[in-house]
């Protein structure tokens, strides 16, 4: 054979070898020091309609490329972003916020209270956003102020400030906007490869504190592939995935951080009599509308050994979906559980019994039989959902879990048991999952739960600020007579108060102190403005 070819086959072989080499993973990312790169976008991984706030970028988190009305701190007091000053109304159903006049969108033209104003229009009609129902309209008084008319009294209207983008009302489109997004925030948007990543670059022109970083590349990599990422050192921060929470990398040190973000189970509270609601959803479940069963199921199933055992420890039990880290907690949610006994003795003092020795219990010929539905892409919802089923046999409550899509459990949502996550630094996302009149609507009161004095709170606790109404707040859980909590109706099982990890390179300082809580959908990136490099990459 001719030489020429015998080192063109020789030549192939290693491209080959070391295409796959890096392939398999044993690549390193190569990045300059003011460069970050990240794979911790928040749990619900890319964003299908880009970088647009209107449709619902980055919910209750950093938007990045767009500037917010405030910013929260880690002691959820406010401080001037685009506001200068804001006012609320005596009944709380008007804020009034003036705005600053010195800043330009990345496409040079000036932000004004119009863009503001259509920002949170849109934001209401869009529906995919933070949840405006209450706001009638916003409406630009003049070029720097802006007013903010609601329905009903909502002291924590201003939680959404921090949180929703604004966009160019002259520019923007619906279609268009998130491929390329313009904003006034410290990033400027530079490209994105779908199924990839995102490109930013520092905003020159941004009016607030400067981040020492020039580029930030944020990967769409979850679960595994993050981890991996972190193993290779291919990059400078990386979600830790709930399996992978005791486990160390070498060069990274793992931060876990408090977050509202809770995990529960729904149990619908009114019995399945063929009713639908407006979506055409079938409504209640004859075994869980039996109190027995809920109480039971509070009582029996043992938190703790969920959250140390397939939680790996980053998490703590949870009681009525009011984060420990929230100021409006309620530590006397809290139930001795994981009481086997007592949970079968409840479930015999309900009429439940195991009469034809299958190990489940019935009454009335009904069995004691629930399906329970999970996001099948969330590691820790399974945990859950498979956890609950395996404890629950000693009850003698079958649990059947299933993993499923939103598709699939938007219509099975208010009539089968489901995992559900929530938890946000937004107080009135607690009348969202409780309040009576939201029974069934959308994702509103999965639980269908009905109880008048809950919503009296609910609405006191609205037309209330600071301590006073997080007191009120608190009362949801349980007042000493009534509540959501396992010692009033019980209408959920929650089960876990989730930590966020993250693997985070030694180069990098991430001024925890500073950082936020962590809300739902996680935001590592609330405080950018205060990370910078310890060490030369280089030099690892």
């Amino acid at each position: 054979m001719d030489k020429k070819y015998i080192i063109g086959i020789i030549a192939i072989i290693l491209v080959a070898v070391i295409g796959g080499a890096l392939m398999m993973g044993n690549s390193t990312t190569q990045r300059a020091d003011d460069e970050l790169v990240v794979a911790a976008l928040g749990h619900n991984g890319e964003p299908e309609a880009g970088m647009d706030p209107i449709l619902g970028w980055n919910y209750y988190s950093a938007p990045l490329v767009q500037s917010t009305l405030l910013k929260m701190n880690r002691d959820m007091t406010f401080e001037d972003d685009l506001a200068t000053d804001y006012e609320v109304s005596g009944d709380y159903k008007k804020v009034t916020v003036k705005l600053r006049d010195d800043v330009n969108f990345t496409d040079g033209t000036p932000l004004t209270a119009e863009d503001v104003a259509f920002t949170y229009n849109e934001a209401k009609t869009s529906g995919a956003s933070l949840d405006f129902s209450n706001m009638k309209n916003a409406t630009a008084v003049d070029n720097y102020t802006v007013e903010f008319d609601l329905e009903e009294p909502d002291s924590s209207f201003i939680c959404k400030f921090p949180y929703l983008g604004i966009v160019p009302s002259d520019s923007y489109n619906n279609e268009t906007y998130g491929q390329n997004p313009v904003g006034s925030g410290p990033w400027k948007f530079v490209q994105w490869d779908k199924g990839q990543q995102i490109i930013l670059e520092k905003n020159p022109d941004y009016y607030g504190k400067e981040c020492e970083f020039n580029k930030l590349t944020i990967l769409f990599k979850e679960n595994e592939a993050a981890f991996m990422s972190a193993k290779n050192k291919e990059l400078d921060v990386a979600t830790v995935p709930i399996e992978y929470a005791n486990e160390t990398v070498d060069g990274y040190t793992m931060y876990l951080m408090d977050s509202f973000d809770v995990r529960g189970i729904a149990l619908p509270v009114i019995n399945n009599t063929g009713e639908v609601s407006e979506e055409g959803v079938a409504l209640g479940n004859n075994v869980t509308a039996d109190k027995a069963i809920r109480d039971a199921l509070n009582y029996g199933i043992d938190r703790e050994a969920i959250c140390d055992g397939p939680l790996n420890g980053a998490a703590a039990p949870n009681y009525d979906a009011m984060s420990s880290a929230a100021p409006w907690a309620n530590p006397d949610a809290a139930i001795k559980d994981g009481d086997v006994d007592k949970a079968k003795q409840i479930l015999k003092d309900g009429g439940w019994e195991d009469t034809d020795g299958d190990g489940i219990v019935e009454k009335d010929g009904l069995k004691a039989s629930l399906n329970l539905y999970y996001a099948a892409n969330a590691p820790e919802r399974q945990a859950i959902a498979v956890s609950v089923a395996e404890q629950a046999k000693e009850l003698g409550i079958e649990i059947n879990a299933t993993g499923s899509d939103w598709d699939k459990m938007d219509q099975i949502k208010n009539s089968e048991c489901v995992v559900w996550g929530m938890g946000e630094p937004d107080p009135s996302t607690l009348k969202l999952e409780y309040y009576s009149d939201l029974a069934g609507v959308g994702y509103g009161n999965p639980a269908l739960y009905n109880n008048s004095v809950v919503d009296g709170y609910i609405d006191s606790a609205l037309s209330k600020e600071g301590q006073d109404s997080y007191n009120e707040l608190s009362k949801i859980s349980w007042d000493g007579k009534t509540g959501v909590s396992p010692k009033g109706d019980a209408p959920w099982l929650w089960v876990a108060n989730i930590k966020y990890g993250y693997f985070v390179d030694d180069s990098l300082d991430i001024s925890n102190d500073t950082a936020n809580i962590q809300p739902h959908a996680g935001d590592i990136f609330s405080n950018l403005e205060d990370w910078h490099r310890v060490s030369s990459i280089e030099n690892k």
